[in-house]
Parts: structure tokens; sequence; C-alpha cells
């Protein structure tokens, strides 16, 4: 992965986590007091965040950072959130790719690279428990789950969908907070593309799962689409899943 050279996507520790423009009032304070949070996790680790060294980097009191987030817990979940709405930003959709599988290995890439430019940042993101209610993470969710459709409506997806996702994701964060974990003289960049390679692997059929056409393929295809169907009844949609696991089963 060329970008893994220079360890970023953005230019530098932090850079992708800037805001291009402030909200007025509250939410300008609050953005305010995230992004010097930030700045003292990237320079310092989780330790550094303490309220009263956030506040002194605000500009504020103390008691301002209790009044907008409640307590650091708070504090250190808005600044996750806001972690999650920058790698959001960063991730490319595409909703009909010509090379589904060339999509799976840029999207992972992206991860990479993403954890490599804000290492304290994707720390605090991806070692506390999971924020269910972050609409970022949710929204990431959402576009990673597409791409795994995507997969197995071609035929080329060899395990479930949410066993997928969840292979994709825990190799892509696995591998940068293992990067962070060795000394610099021990990372080597061929991680990368082994666990890249190895998820895609686990996955993934190099080729699709049915090379001619037939009724079992055309099953295995129409079964990852049958989520999105929406005029079917529900005792409808569940006789016609069975039907297409008996064809696909055949194949």
């Amino acid at each position: 992965m060329s970008s893994h050279s220079r360890g970023a996507d953005s230019g530098g520790s932090g850079s992708a986590v800037k805001a291009d423009t402030a909200p007025p009032g509250r939410e300008q304070t609050r953005q305010r007091v995230v992004e010097a949070a930030i700045g003292l996790l990237t320079h310092g680790g989780r330790d550094a965040v303490t309220t009263r060294a956030v506040a002194d980097a605000a500009g504020l009191q103390p008691p301002a950072i209790y009044r907008l987030f409640g307590d650091k817990d708070g504090l250190l979940d808005a600044v996750a959130e806001h972690g999650f709405t920058a790698f959001l930003a960063t991730k490319h959709i595409d909703p009909d790719p010509q090379d589904p599988m060339a999509d799976l290995r840029a999207g992972w890439d992206v991860a990479i690279e993403f954890g490599l430019a804000n290492p304290a940042l994707f720390t605090l993101m991806y070692t506390e428990p999971t924020r269910t209610t972050s609409a970022a993470f949710k929204a990431g969710t959402e576009i990673l789950m597409g791409r795994v459709r995507r997969l197995a409506a071609r035929g080329l997806l060899r395990v479930e969908e949410e066993l997928a996702a969840q292979i994709i994701h825990a190799t892509a964060r696995g591998a940068v907070l293992t990067w962070l974990s060795l000394p610099q003289d021990r990372r080597n960049p061929a991680l990368f593309t082994a666990l890249r390679e190895s998820m895609v692997a686990a996955v993934t059929n190099q080729q699709p799962a049915v090379q001619d056409p037939g009724p079992a393929g055309a099953a295995r295809a129409l079964r990852a689409t049958l989520p999105e169907q929406t005029n079917l009844s529900a005792a409808e949609a569940h006789l016609l899943k069975e039907w297409l696991n008996r064809l696909a089963a055949d194949g």
C-alpha cells in the first residue's frame, strides 16, 4: 500500500480532524473545546486530557467543561464522535464499483491511513466500548455493510454478511493498534499488506463462487439483496428466503 510509507492520508497527525467551519454560539465553544482536547490527546496521550488542561487550552474556566459535556467521559465521547465524523468524511462511496474486490481493498486501506494519520484519536475511538449512539459510527457501518452486500450480490462472499463485516473491521482496527504498539524499529509495512490479503481470503472467493449462470448463482445473488426489498410482506419475504436457500444449497 503506497500510503503506508508516509503513514498519513492528510499530511500529519491530527490534521484530518480539523473542522472546516465553526458553528456559532454554544456549538462554536464546544468545537473549540473538542479541538483543544484533540491537541492534548495527540501530544500527551489520554492522561493529558484533564478538564483543567482542556479548559486552559480552550481559554475557558473548568466549570464550563462540565456545563458543555457533563463530565470528562462526555468530553471524550464528543472527541470520539468528532473522530468518527472525520473518518466518515474520508470514505469514498461507489454504489456500483466496477471492481468490488478493489473497492474492498481500497476501503480497508482508507481505515489504515486514517489510523496512522491520527494515532491517539484512533486509539481512543476503538479501544473504548462501542459507542452505539454515535451517528457517524452508524453511518460508517452502513457504508461497510453496503460494500459487503455488493460482494454477496456478485457471488464473491465466502461467509455471512455480518461476519464478513466483523472480520473487515477487526483486521483493520487490529492492524493499526498493533502497528502503534510496536517500537519504531520493529514496524514493518508488510504487516498491512499481509493482514489485508488475509482478510480478503477469509471473507471472499477470489473468483465468483458460481462461474456458470444457473439457478444456484442467481439464488445467491437475489438472497444477498433480499433485505432491501420493501414490497413483500414479512411472510412472503420469509418464504422467498427459504426457497432461495434451497436453490443456493442445490448449487
